[in-house]
């Protein structure tokens, strides 16, 4: 004999989660606490404040680009960014390669970005959209001149990997 037990129904709305400023909790992870002068052998994975200014970034990045109508123009892009469950994975991959790509630590798991693009048919149009989009993000979040010109370096000169069509 099988028994049921009836699950009750949710009866009130979820409230919004809080979400704690973890700044205060790496002060060099924010350019307006962070040091003004770093040592001149600083990375630049150090001079954009480590996994916290990176993981910040990258945390708004994402969900513009899940938004942004011109890089979502190509349906096998959209396919992904277009699924919010694959948000959270995606801002891993983005955060831990960005982090690589400065000079910080080997953690990015990710394929490299021959292989990761592919089958997703990126066009110079579309390689374009989302190298506007980190720009606006980098200036966004108050990353120096110097810095976001540095990082955009790194961006452009994976064109020729990332752009297949």
């Amino acid at each position: 004999m099988v028994t049921t037990t009836k699950t009750p129904q949710a009866t009130t709305t979820p409230q919004k989660a809080h979400v704690p400023d973890t700044r205060r909790l790496a002060t060099d992870a924010d350019p307006s606490t962070a040091a003004e002068v770093q040592p001149g052998d600083a990375t630049l994975y150090e001079r954009l404040g480590g996994c916290y200014g990176i993981a910040g970034a990258v945390d708004i990045l994402v969900d513009r680009l899940f938004q942004n109508v011109k890089v979502n123009a190509n349906d096998m892009v959209h396919k992904h960014h277009g699924n919010p469950a694959n948000a959270a994975g995606y801002k891993w991959l983005v955060t831990s390669w960005s982090i690589e790509a400065a000079g910080g630590p080997k953690c990015y798991i990710g394929h490299d970005m021959d292989t990761a693009h592919e089958h997703l048919a990126i066009d110079k149009a579309g390689f374009d959209a989302v190298s506007k989009e980190i720009e606006a993000t980098l200036d966004f979040v108050g990353v120096p001149e110097r810095e976001l010109r540095e990082f955009m370096d790194i961006i452009e000169s994976y064109r020729s990997k990332v752009v297949q069509a």
